[in-house]
């Protein structure tokens, strides 16, 4: 992919997804009270690398006549290989340098799984004259989301809502280094039961308005470094025992690069919950119906007011359903962000 030119990315690369962690610590009650954010909903273009090579799958060897090497000695999908023999492994080129160099002999493939540090040795099938260890490998992934929030304090914006994941093993993932980029949306697939429409935006990769510092459950976070948005637009953020039933908004960015807000109602609060899920939503706007079917992917963190408030982001569809969906609370967001603020800190 080059970097210099601008292309069509579909949202279905950063598509929402629900997954399941642990949300440890809230804000303060004070921290809440004081705290005022700009919400966003502009589209934005992300690039993300891991720091190694994520297993995406096992494959055959010998065009397949033979099994996977890979397989055999006990490597599995979500892996992420950061050490191949004695030679690191940072991206797919590297790895595609350390495999030309072998010659058959067993070799120690050193993979992160878990958080946990795990060697296995493998024997590359040379039967093809060219080592094969059959396994399917990504080290990057783009596309575009809706940037949720940014904190004029601090420089740290948040958007998604939801975790990058990797299309094939649904892992998280592994962040290495991303930036994000202003995008423009130029195309809407309309949703229907049982297919989630999208949309399609064009951003170049030449110049980044930010970082990528964070990829987790609640969203990714980094720090803006330009065109930063004007502070006077920050608005009071509500923690997640001030989001009730009934009325809201959400602003989206369905078109070019206006943001624009529709009427939402929140359907279903979860009080509690320990996973990304803070609220259920339904989309009665009826423009915002007839031009998208409901919530489409790229909409994934839009952020949704109420009462004056910044509550939380639009995170996924109900794929039987696009008129409704899940949202994230701002405070669980928030958590993860102030992780961030203490890292540039330090």
């Amino acid at each position: 992919m080059k970097s210099t030119k601008a292309k069509k990315y579909k949202a279905a690369l950063v598509s929402a997804a629900i997954i399941i962690g642990v949300f440890s610590q809230t804000v303060s009650a004070q921290a809440k009270q004081d705290k005022k954010l700009v919400p966003m909903g502009c589209t934005i273009g992300i690039q993300m690398f891991t720091d190694g090579v994520l297993v995406v799958g096992l494959s055959s060897t010998e065009n397949g006549s033979a099994p996977s090497p890979g397989a055999a000695a006990g490597i599995l999908p979500g892996d992420l290989i950061v050490k191949l023999g004695s030679e690191k492994i940072g991206s797919a080129l590297d790895f595609k340098a350390a495999v030309s160099q072998m010659t058959g002999e067993p070799v120690t493939v050193t993979v992160i799984r878990g958080g946990e540090t795990i060697q296995f040795t493998v024997c590359p099938n040379m039967k093809s004259g060219v080592p094969e260890l059959g396994l399917w490998l990504r080290d990057n992934v783009a596309g575009i989301g809706t940037m949720t929030f940014f904190d004029p304090e601090t420089g740290v914006y948040g958007g998604l809502g939801h975790g990058i994941n990797d299309s094939d093993s649904g892992v998280i993932m592994p962040l290495g280094k991303g930036d994000i980029f202003r995008s423009t949306v130029i195309e809407i697939k309309k949703g229907c039961a049982g297919a989630p429409g999208e949309l399609c935006g064009d951003f170049s990769t030449k110049t980044s308005c930010g970082n990528i510092l964070k990829n987790t459950q609640c969203g990714i976070f980094g720090i803006m470094h330009s065109d930063v948005p004007d502070a006077s637009k920050a608005i009071p953020v509500a923690g997640s025992d001030e989001i009730v039933l009934g009325r809201a908004s959400i602003l989206a960015n369905i078109h070019g690069t206006d943001v624009e807000e529709f009427e939402v109602e929140i359907t279903r609060v979860y009080r509690g919950n320990l996973d990304s899920r803070s609220l259920m939503l339904s989309i009665t706007d009826k423009r915002l119906l007839q031009e998208t079917g409901g919530i489409v992917q790229g909409m994934s963190g839009s952020p949704i007011i109420q009462n004056g408030k910044l509550i939380g982001a639009v995170t996924h569809v109900m794929v039987n359903d696009p008129t409704k969906g899940f949202g994230v609370s701002v405070e669980k967001m928030l958590h993860e962000a102030g992780e961030i603020k203490s890292e540039k800190a330090a």
